[in-house]
């Protein structure tokens, strides 16, 4: 192996590991700002550090230290596998960093007349293996809520794992369906095929070829990570906490976090596979070599007015009531971060100038163009999380009766349409 290669594969692992989990305190975040917004008020906005808010971010760290420092506590009747009650846990948590593991996250990147995937498992079966390590993370619900020896807990897991099965048929049928499509289960060349256009003016995404597909599937990927208005797994006035019941400290935090990466992986499935990946929508990764030079002055020329416009909005809502005597230090804290943004604009505008004077094959504007798409991948992904919570705290849960009517009674027919509908228009015309 080369040390291109090398160093390649462990930007792509340190990435997906930096996506996967620092996103979850930054998901806890907006999780509790955007419920915030939607039930008006303001969310967590006063935990700092040296008088450093940074919008409340600082609450989700302040959570993790809380998690870390509380006492690990087992139930007394539970004398014999114990072993087993940290297991469970760690089951959903690495079940779901690992399905994160085969989302490309760039084109492939060309060094030295060699091509590699910006991808932490570079496999060429990726759908195959998220389907099958997701299929896995349902043991950890089932396993948590048999050792618990609680009604509750075993109520919890066992309608995880009935709605598992009753939603894995639609969920994988639908990815059928795209896979007729697409002719492939790699998904960069899912992403590649959505580079093209639809009759010269759409963009050639999954969601416009396969609504339907798209619109099972995003359901039942509600499902599959826990998100209300699906998760019947647990319902304080009805069993509590579920499968979590009896699990706290770092056991009960491997379950949430794992529920946020799962969250997470499911995203990045979707915008994969639907929504053109880390592709930007009529610019393919050949047209940005061959405009590199335009991207980047739009780039520069759109930057200062966004920031600038952040920096306002930041001052306004920053600002406290004049009769308090005290500001916490918000105004030293927007006065640092005002500096900061305009340095970071500084760098970058002068970033621009050494890119405008490189050529076009060069590995400097290589790299450039695979750290444009890993932005707009993020972008997407943020976009798309931002989706799962707005639903969460918009829709009330589902009566249980209802979610597994739904999958059954309408989502597998739906599916099983679906895809004799794509066969006949793929096969069948040959289109």
């Amino acid at each position: 192996m080369s040390l291109s290669a090398i160093g390649v594969t462990l930007f792509s692992i340190v990435l997906a590991l930096l996506l996967a989990l620092l996103m979850i305190p930054v998901l806890v975040w907006l999780e509790r700002r955007i419920a915030g917004l939607i039930q008006d008020r303001k969310g967590p906005n006063r935990t700092n550090l040296f008088g450093f808010r940074l919008g409340g971010v600082i609450q989700s760290f302040a959570d993790v230290i809380k998690l870390v420092f509380k006492e690990e506590y087992y139930p007394a009747h539970i004398q014999k596998g114990q072993w087993l009650f940290i297991i469970a846990p760690a089951i959903l948590f690495v079940s779901a960093l690992l399905g994160f593991m085969v989302i490309p996250f760039a084109d492939n990147l060309n060094i030295g007349g060699e091509s590699f995937k910006i991808q932490a498992l570079p496999v060429e079966w990726g759908v195959v293996w998220y389907l099958a390590i997701g299929s896995i993370g349902v043991m950890g619900v089932l396993l948590g809520g048999w050792i618990s020896h609680n009604k509750y807990a075993l109520l919890g897991s066992q309608r995880a794992t009935s709605l598992m099965l009753g939603y894995e048929l639609p969920l994988g049928l639908s990815v059928i369906a795209m896979i007729i499509t697409y002719q492939s289960i790699d998904f960069n060349a899912m992403v590649a095929w959505q580079s093209d256009t639809l009759w010269g003016f759409l963009p050639a995404w999954g969601i416009i070829v396969q609504p339907l597909a798209a619109m099972i599937f995003i359901i039942t990927i509600f499902v599959e990570t826990n998100r209300a208005p699906f998760n019947v797994a647990e319902g304080e006035s009805e069993i509590v906490a579920g499968h979590m019941t009896e699990f706290s400290a770092m056991k009960f935090a491997m379950y949430f976090m794992g529920e946020y990466i799962a969250m997470n992986a499911a995203s990045a499935v979707v915008i994969t596979m639907f929504f053109g990946g880390y592709q930007l929508p009529y610019l393919s990764t050949s047209e940005l070599f061959t405009h590199f030079n335009v991207i980047v002055i739009v780039f520069m020329s759109i930057l200062p007015f966004l920031i600038y416009f952040f920096i306002r909005w930041m001052h306004k809502n920053n600002a406290i009531r004049s009769t308090l005597i005290s500001d916490g230090g918000r105004a030293f804290e927007t006065k640092v971060l005002t500096i900061t943004l305009i340095l970071m604009v500084l760098i970058v505008e002068a970033i621009g100038f050494y890119l405008l004077k490189q050529p076009a094959d060069s590995l400097v504007v290589g790299v450039s163009v695979m750290l444009l798409q890993i932005a707009v991948f993020i972008v997407k992904l943020m976009i798309f999380n931002i989706f799962f919570i707005v639903v969460r705290w918009t829709l009330p849960r589902f009566r249980y009766d209802q979610v597994q009517k739904l999958g059954w009674n309408y989502l597998l027919p739906l599916s099983l349409a679906n895809i004799f509908i794509t066969a006949l228009v793929v096969v069948g015309l040959g289109v």
